[in-house]
């Protein structure tokens, strides 16, 4: 066999899960060959925490008919410039930028630097969704847990994203750190959605009477009619503005949207199914009683999706139908499973129901109808 590193677990510590006839060393990854002793989950379960106090994650693989318990080294810090993390939010600055110009009607077809003047857009679109997931990579970072940052998804729609994600490849170290991990992510999205909010009806509102006929531009300010949440509403209720007004062709300053944004995005990850946040927070607080709820969740999606059709004309069927759709195949996808198991205490438990209802406060069963 090979010499392993210094702070590498011995092949004898762990006989009891997993047997090693061969050991290969190749930079910074070390791969044990043998035969599972248990289960191959039970085996990493076991085995993780001592790889992980040695600074390795482990992962049990077959390789030409061989089983191979491989250990990476852990690197929870950011190594380098991630260009591709920068690229991608670069990309979503430009289409966010462009969804912002339609929003307040700034015709860019003959001058596309004029989408610059929708930067207010941009930014509080991209602060709300920057700043939950940087909630998620600070409890990341806090537990040892090996996160990336951000990865924007620029898309050229209505808001010029579908959000972002930070990726997780590493093991939880316990079912509180999975909480505050799930948990950081929309509690900081809402503080950025209530502050965002506030910026936004205090801004002065835009005209968009004029904007008809100026083409493609004024399409998002003129046919799209959002949906806002009681969150929304409340926030608009204690600074003392309107989220609408009775002048023809006057509507919300754009800023506003990001808000919109915030909320929604809070209500769809805190759904507890898949690699959700909310179905993160419901396993560290039930464990796994969470299949039995997240079972619930495309019935009340359907459900929902069949109320609209029948009583409110269709508004907004096919958003939930995606998402029932979408629940279905998260619920079959595994969930985080934290190494070590304790409960997470009353006062996780406490927040964990304050996020839901704050979660509930940010539903709104029609968030938006084009064509309005």
């Amino acid at each position: 066999m090979e010499t392993l590193p210094a702070n590498a677990p011995a092949p004898e510590a762990f006989t009891d899960y997993f047997h090693v006839y061969e050991v290969s060393v190749d930079d910074d990854e070390i791969r044990y060959y043998g035969e599972p002793l248990a289960p191959q989950e039970a085996v990493v379960q076991r085995l993780a925490p001592a790889f992980r106090e040695r600074g390795y994650r482990v992962r049990v693989e077959r390789t030409l008919g061989e089983h191979v318990l491989v250990a990476e080294r852990r690197s929870p810090g950011v190594d380098g410039v991630p260009w591709t993390n920068v690229a991608l939010f670069v990309a979503t600055v430009v289409t966010t930028l462009l969804a912002g110009a339609g929003w307040y009607g700034i015709p860019i077809t003959e001058t596309p630097l004029r989408a610059v003047e929708a930067w207010p857009f941009a930014a509080s679109v991209l602060g709300v969704l920057a700043i939950h997931e940087l909630g998620h990579y600070v409890m990341s970072r806090y537990h040892d847990v090996e996160a990336s940052l951000p990865y924007f998804i620029p898309v050229p729609t209505l808001l010029g994203t579908l959000g972002a994600v930070i990726r997780m490849n590493d093991h939880i170290p316990s079912r509180r750190a999975l909480f505050d991990i799930g948990v950081a992510g929309p509690l900081a999205g809402l503080v950025a959605t209530v502050v965002v909010t506030a910026v936004g009806v205090s801004l002065p509102p835009i005209q968009t009477a004029s904007m008809v006929g100026g083409g493609a531009a004024a399409t998002a300010a003129t046919q799209v009619q959002l949906g806002y949440p009681p969150l929304i509403q409340l926030v608009a209720w204690a600074v003392g503005q309107p989220l609408s007004y009775a002048e023809p062709g006057v509507v919300v300053n754009p800023v506003v949207v990001g808000g919109w944004v915030g909320a929604f995005v809070t209500f769809l990850n805190l759904l507890p199914v898949g690699q959700l946040d909310g179905a993160h927070v419901t396993r560290a607080l039930v464990g796994d009683a969470l299949s039995r709820v997240q079972q619930l969740v495309p019935v009340a999606l359907f459900g929902l999706a069949g109320y609209l059709y029948v009583f409110e004309g269709g508004q907004a069927v096919g958003i939930w139908v995606l998402w029932g759709f979408i629940a279905l195949i998260f619920g079959r996808v595994s969930g985080v499973t934290p190494l070590d198991r304790s409960p997470v205490g009353k006062g996780r438990w406490a927040l964990g129901l304050l996020t839901l209802v704050l979660g509930v406060l940010s539903f709104t069963p029609i968030p938006l109808v084009v064509g309005a």
